[in-house]
């Protein structure tokens, strides 16, 4: 099983070109989906969302806002994935009912939310820095997806370079509910992988004992 790990994370780079012909079926595109649906979040908040694109009118309006890169076209799937902001909350109601789903005692309950709002006082004090917190969970989710992917075979490459307000315009997103963390293309390479650079273990590793 580690063999089998390692060899997709050897497999998985940043794809630069899809093959157009080729379309990811519905079970596997299911599979990379449910792995990002799992991902670990901070408080088991789960501030994200995960928008599937396959209309490929709508992907070549959004190719200009995203630097003009050719994977936003070419890909089968394009995933966007956005960082909760509303949810996160005290006053939407949703961070007590997402605590609540452990069916703890009221008085548990209660200490969660202090702990959940003095802790994250300075968090929730403006949705930028709202996002800045669950953007980078949602980097979670698009990590464990890419894994996923490439785990069964499937390409992927994590695009930051994009215009955040022209996306969030195109898609007709309520910013003060989700807002843009990553584009995401999913599909399958036309050109071999290119050579994996990576800095040796002894450079990035230290053990303290």
């Amino acid at each position: 099983m580690q063999n089998e790990f390692m060899n997709a994370m050897d497999f998985r780079h940043a794809c630069k070109v899809f093959d157009e012909t080729k379309r990811i079926s519905d079970e596997k595109i299911k599979f990379i989906l449910e792995s990002g649906r799992k991902s670990p979040s901070s408080f088991g908040m789960e501030a994200w969302k995960f928008l599937v694109i396959t209309n490929e009118e709508l992907k070549t309006k959004l190719r200009p806002a995203c630097w003009d890169q050719v994977q936003v076209t070419s890909c089968s799937h394009l995933v966007v994935i956005l960082a909760g902001i509303d949810s996160v909350k005290v006053e939407s109601g949703e961070v007590r009912k997402r605590f609540a789903r452990r069916e703890m005692p009221e008085e548990a309950l209660d200490f969660y939310m202090g702990l959940y709002t003095s802790h994250l006082e300075s968090t929730l004090s403006s949705n930028e820095n709202i996002y800045a917190w669950t953007a980078k969970q949602a980097y979670i989710a698009a990590g464990n997806m890419m894994t996923a992917a490439a785990f069964i075979g499937i390409d992927s490459c994590p695009i930051e370079g994009f215009d955040k307000t022209q996306v969030e315009s195109i898609l007709s997103l309520d910013t003060s509910k989700y807002q843009v963390a990553m584009v995401l293309p999913f599909g399958y390479r036309v050109n071999e992988q290119s050579q994996q650079l990576r800095l040796d273990s002894k450079d990035i590793i230290e053990f303290i004992n």
